[in-house]
């Protein structure tokens, strides 16, 4: 028996191979990321007249950058492993004053009023300076469901986050999807429960792709 060889590919059968692999390749990232395009697209764009939001909506959202996190040993933290929840993120010194823990007491509240949609949602404390953090505070803080308390340089925080005009950074909440991405900033001195209605919102619109834990 002969064994012929087979035909090599022309250059042109070659590229258009090529062509189509990467137009699956497209396809199939697309289809992957349709339901968060949906989920937003109606969030922001099909009824925001109907919308009545407190918080301020970031548009465009600002995806976080590469900042430098370390928990309060020193251990390095990578950004990524903030990404897969819903964050509420506080921002304050480590001395922490008396607002400061209230906007945490907060923070921990807002969490809770969710009701089932809580496991979807974790606390963050972005502590911007080397001040250390009160050992009872830090205790509170550790209590379950715990909060991450991270340190982070200032100058790298002012570069994602933003206060509203003439307030600090440390004056507001902050509401980070789970993409990582900035999307709403509550008022300062904010009620509640006005803030747990833009929370839910935020999760309805995301049930179809985004389910609770990493």
């Amino acid at each position: 028996m002969t064994v012929h060889a087979l035909p090599a590919l022309s250059l042109d059968e070659q590229a258009r191979r090529t062509r189509a692999g990467r137009w699956k390749l497209l396809g199939i990232v697309l289809f992957a990321a349709l339901p968060v395009i949906a989920s937003y697209f109606t969030f922001y764009v099909v009824r925001p007249e109907g919308r009545t939001n407190y918080s301020a909506l970031i548009e465009p959202t600002r995806p976080m950058p590469a900042l430098t996190l370390s928990d309060l040993d020193g251990v390095r933290v990578d950004p990524a492993a903030l990404h897969g929840q819903w964050l509420l993120v506080v921002v304050g010194p480590g001395a922490c004053p008396a607002d400061c823990e209230q906007r945490l007491y907060m923070q921990r509240q807002l969490r809770t009023m969710t009701g089932r949609e809580r496991d979807r949602i974790d606390r963050v404390w972005l502590v911007a300076d080397d001040a250390p953090v009160a050992a009872p505070l830090r205790a509170a803080l550790a209590a379950v469901p715990a909060a991450q308390v991270l340190r982070v340089p200032a100058a790298e925080l002012a570069g994602w986050l933003a206060p509203a005009p003439g307030q600090p950074l440390e004056a507001h909440l902050y509401i980070v999807d789970p993409r990582g991405h900035w999307m709403m900033r509550a008022p300062v001195e904010p009620e509640p429960r006005r803030v747990m209605r833009d929370l839910m919102r935020l999760l309805r619109a995301s049930s179809s792709w985004d389910q609770p834990g990493r």
